[in-house]
């Protein structure tokens, strides 16, 4: 079982909005990368909004790089 210490915590921006209230977001490395991120329960439960142009932060873990859990908006 994965424990928290294992995520990556990363400030990315949302580029668009995708259906089912996922995202590409852009991560902030020399490439520009972009992932997939979803909105976390919290969130969801307390309906934040959630805009292309917004700063996030994201949580990923280390056995998938390519999608991430999205857990604050600034």
């Amino acid at each position: 079982m994965a424990k928290q210490d294992d995520k990556f915590t990363v400030d990315a921006i949302v580029v668009e909005a995708l259906p089912n209230a996922m995202f590409r977001v852009r991560l902030p490395d020399e490439k520009q990368s972009e992932i997939i991120g979803y909105v976390s329960g919290k969130m969801r439960k307390n309906y934040i909004r959630i805009l292309p142009g917004d700063t996030v932060t994201v949580e990923m873990s280390p056995y998938d790089l390519t999608r991430a859990r999205i857990t604050y908006r600034r």
